[in-house]
């Protein structure tokens, strides 16, 4: 029998494929708001968790996914609160959060081997039970992101403008940052929560080499994180090889691979500016058909602009004029 029909390995790459989905959507919003190693901070955060839950005698999995919750919204409140930046925040969490852990493991006589298979990942050893929670929370984190994509990215991408807007910044941030706590969690049993964080941001850059919209960019890095997920899982199987190491090294060597073609991308991306352009004009015309249609109930952001209606629209600004739209 093959090795990967075995029902160890097919709950293996079930898991790997929904925290390949999951970890690359909620790692966009995280790369575009300048915290890519939030979701290292949230696993170092989630030891102390996983230390709990070994300690009290319950599960694991849901006191780290509770203190990483915990975690990640203390990490928001103090960014917001203007008393430490986020990169600041992030290590007062982080060191407190593995403190804390080892702390823990000490204080209930376990050993640091006990928890080893949290921070390095144990796939091959995952039970039916986890299977089926980490398809919900990774489907709960993808369902989110994709529906509330034009809010999360107005958040994201300018907090000013989307506090002009309406918006309740402070909610959509947190948000983020429980959505983030619960991929950590997620991907706990994947690729070990040391690793987590590259899970969340190689394959968003990767997709970024190619992708210029925010939503191809979302939608392109989730395939990407898929593909290294699954692949990984695979190779680690045929090669007796730890699969959450192999996991990010599959997903580094897909960015290595499309490296070069990304620069080549680029490069006449830029060649089809006329040289004379100092700057793109405030507003062009965009080509027909445009498949989508804007209005009332579309899904977009609705942003009133003078005396006309801007709807966000994979990270630009669309506006009805005539029988085409006006980009920003």
């Amino acid at each position: 029998m093959d090795i990967l029909t075995a029902a160890f390995m097919v709950r293996a790459l079930i898991a790997a494929a929904v925290t390949g989905l999951a970890a690359p959507a909620i790692g966009t919003f995280l790369v575009q708001r300048r915290l890519s190693l939030m979701g290292d901070g949230i696993g170092h955060i989630s030891v102390t968790g996983v230390a709990l839950g070994l300690l009290t005698g319950t599960s694991p999995t849901l006191t780290a996914v509770v203190v990483a919750i915990v975690g990640a919204v203390a990490i928001e409140l103090i960014r917001a609160s203007g008393r430490a930046s986020g990169d600041v925040a992030l290590a007062l969490i982080f060191y407190g959060g593995l403190a804390g852990g080892l702390m823990l493991v000490s204080l209930g006589g376990k050993g640091i081997a006990s928890i080893n298979s949290y921070l390095f990942g144990s796939l091959l050893s995952i039970s039916p039970t986890d299977v089926w929670v980490s398809v919900g929370l990774a489907g709960l984190v993808v369902a989110l992101s994709l529906s509330l994509l034009p809010q999360l990215f107005s958040v994201s991408n300018d907090e000013d403008f989307a506090r002009t807007t309406g918006l309740s910044v402070r909610f959509y941030n947190v948000l983020i940052s429980v959505l983030a706590a619960v991929t950590v969690s997620v991907a706990m049993r994947t690729v070990g929560l040391l690793l987590v964080s590259a899970l969340l941001v190689i394959p968003v850059a990767t997709a970024q080499q190619f992708s210029r919209g925010f939503r191809s960019t979302m939608l392109a890095a989730m395939v990407a994180g898929l593909l290294a997920s699954v692949v990984g899982v695979a190779l680690s199987a045929y090669a007796d090889l730890p699969p959450g190491s192999t996991i990010v090294l599959v997903a580094l060597l897909g960015f290595a691979v499309t490296a070069p073609v990304g620069m080549v991308v680029q490069r006449r991306r830029l060649a089809r500016v006329p040289f004379e352009m100092a700057e793109p004009p405030a507003e062009q015309a965009v080509e027909e058909p445009h498949r989508h249609a804007h209005g009332p109930g579309c899904g977009h952001l609705a942003i009133e602009h003078g005396d006309h209606v801007d709807y966000i629209h994979d990270g630009h600004r669309h506006a009805v004029h005539g029988g085409h739209y006006d980009e920003h």
